[in-house]
C-alpha cells in the first residue's frame, strides 16, 4: 500500500533536497505524536466513562473509546513506517547516485 507517488530523482540532489527530506521526516514524526496523543486521550476518555458506575450504559462507549484508541496507535505506527521506510529507500538511491 503506498500513500504517495513514488518520488525517482532525475538529477544530482543537492541541499535543498536533503533539507526537504528532513522536513518530511520531523512532519512524519509529529503525525505520529499526534496519533499517540489522540489515542491516549481516547485511553482517559474510556477509563473516566468506565469509572462512571450510575450508568451502566456508558461501559459500552467505554469500550467503543478503547477499541478505537488502539486502532489509532496502530494506524498511526503503520503509516509511521510506511513513510520511514519509503524516505529510507528515496535517502539511500539518491546517495547511491551521488557516487556514480
Amino acid at each position: 500500500m503506498s500513500f504517495g507517488r513514488d518520488f525517482n530523482p532525475d538529477q544530482k540532489v543537492i541541499l535543498r533536497d536533503y533539507l526537504a527530506i528532513e522536513r518530511t521526516r520531523l512532519a512524519n514524526e509529529r503525525t505520529l505524536l499526534s496519533y499517540i496523543r489522540s489515542s491516549l486521550y481516547l485511553l482517559l476518555g474510556a477509563i473516566a466513562l468506565y469509572q462512571l458506575k450510575e450508568f451502566a450504559n456508558f461501559e459500552y462507549l467505554a469500550l467503543v473509546a478503547l477499541i478505537f484508541s488502539v486502532i489509532f496507535f496502530i494506524i498511526g505506527v503503520y503509516r509511521f513506517s510506511l513513510l520511514k521506510r519509503s524516505l529510507k529507500r528515496l535517502y539511500y538511491k539518491t546517495e547511491s547516485q551521488e557516487e556514480m
